[in-house]
C-alpha cells in the first residue's frame, strides 16, 4: 500500500523590498515611499508651506529657460539609485535632460545620468534629506543637490559628488542670494529669504 505524499503548509515567497514599498504606497495614498540604503522610508504628505516653497522655486527655473528643448523641470520624479539593488528616491523637484523618457529603469524611476539637479524641501523627516540622501545622491553622481532646510532656516547647495557625499557644501542664510552652478543648464539665482519665508506657516 502506497502512502500519499504529505505537503507542508503553503508559504509564499517573501516580498521584495520593492514589492513592500509599492504595497505601502497603495495602503497609504499621498505618502512618499522610498528605499535608500536598503531601508524603506515612509514620509507623510507634506504641509502646504512645503508646496509653497516648490511653487516659489519653479519660477526662477522656468524664467531661466530650463523647461525647454535641452532640459525640463518637474516635481516628484523617481531616481533609481546605485546604493542598493532596489534603491530609489523621489526628490521634491528636479532638473533633468529633456530626453528623460529614454532613461526609464524600473518602477517609474529613471537613471540618475539624466538628472542635473535634485532638490528637497525638509519636512518632519529632515534627517533623511540632510544625511542619507546626501550619500545616495552623491553616489548617483547627481551634480547638484539643493536643500531648503526649513528646520534650521537655511539653504544648502551641495556640488562635486564623491564616494561618501559631496566635496563642496555651502550653507546660505537669510539675505543671501545663490547662483547655481552652470551644470544646471542656465544661470539661476535664488533668494534665500524668499524660499525660507515661503516655507513658514502663516498665522
Amino acid at each position: 500500500m502506497s502512502a500519499a505524499a504529505v505537503e507542508g503548509p503553503y508559504r509564499p515567497e517573501p516580498l521584495t523590498l520593492l514589492e513592500q514599498a509599492n504595497q505601502l504606497m497603495e495602503q497609504h495614498p499621498g505618502c512618499r515611499v522610498e528605499i535608500i540604503g536598503g531601508v524603506i522610508t515612509v514620509a507623510p504628505p507634506p504641509d502646504y508651506p512645503h508646496a509653497r516653497v516648490l511653487t516659489r522655486l519653479m519660477k526662477p527655473f522656468l524664467a531661466a529657460g530650463l523647461d525647454g528643448e535641452e532640459t525640463e523641470v518637474a516635481q516628484g520624479v523617481g531616481v533609481w539609485l546605485p546604493t542598493g539593488p532596489e534603491d530609489y528616491a523621489i526628490p521634491d523637484l528636479v532638473v533633468v535632460d529633456a530626453d528623460i523618457d529614454e532613461h526609464l529603469v524600473e518602477n517609474n524611476c529613471y537613471d540618475p545620468v539624466a538628472f542635473r539637479l535634485v532638490l528637497e524641501v525638509t519636512s518632519n523627516n529632515y534627517n533623511n534629506d540632510l544625511r542619507n540622501k546626501v550619500t545616495a545622491y552623491a553616489e548617483a553622481k547627481i551634480p547638484v543637490y539643493l536643500i531648503v532646510n526649513r528646520k534650521h532656516d537655511r539653504v544648502h547647495v551641495l556640488t562635486d559628488p564623491v564616494a561618501e557625499g559631496y566635496d563642496t557644501h555651502r550653507v546660505h542664510a537669510r539675505g543671501e542670494r545663490i547662483t547655481l552652478p552652470d551644470s544646471v543648464g542656465a544661470e539661476v539665482t535664488l533668494e534665500v529669504s524668499t524660499l525660507l519665508d515661503a516655507g513658514q506657516r502663516r498665522n
